[in-house]
């Protein structure tokens, strides 16, 4: 499977629930996703409201021929500062999660320990107005492995139903 080829699988399996960007997506990525969510719960009749919160996620798709150390780090803060900028602290905000999916031909051993240390959590004003996180699953196209950080076991599922599913 190209990368491309699997690039496309995975937008199309993101594209019912998310905004795709393929055409202006931020530099060095490929394409990226955002997904918006306004929650409200009442009290029997909707005047009547409890509590309110928005969630948002930013996923951004690399590629990579080989992933060195340098690439992965690269990409990685990139996401995490471009996701971090695009969070807008409402009175509502509850969670803005930053996702990075990169799709590689080869992933050395050493960058896949790196993959599963990383880690990135921000709250803001000490949680009261909110949080964010940071998940990162980085796929291997040659033998079909997929690594991910410990908030990124979420999307191992993804990948298994789109893009190792044989």
């Amino acid at each position: 499977m190209t990368q491309s080829e699997a690039l496309d699988r995975l937008l199309k399996a993101y594209s019912g629930y998310y905004n795709i960007n393929r055409e202006t997506p931020a530099a060095p990525f490929a394409a990226e996703a955002e997904f918006r969510l306004h929650d409200e719960q009442f009290f029997l009749i909707r005047s009547a409201k409890i509590s309110e919160a928005d969630t948002r996620e930013f996923v951004f798709f690399a590629l990579a021929d080989v992933l060195d150390m340098e690439t992965f780090r690269m990409l990685d803060s990139t996401a995490w500062e471009t996701g971090l900028s695009r969070v807008e602290l409402t009175g509502n905000h509850r969670n803005s999660d930053v996702i990075l999916f990169i799709l590689a031909r080869h992933i050395p051993e050493e960058v896949k320990r790196l993959v599963r240390k990383t880690r990135h959590y921000k709250s803001y004003r000490f949680g009261l107005k909110g949080w964010s996180s940071g998940r990162v699953l980085a796929c291997d196209l040659t033998d079909l492995t997929a690594v991910h950080n410990a908030r990124g076991d979420i999307l191992r599922k993804v990948v298994e139903n789109t893009l190792f599913k044989l």
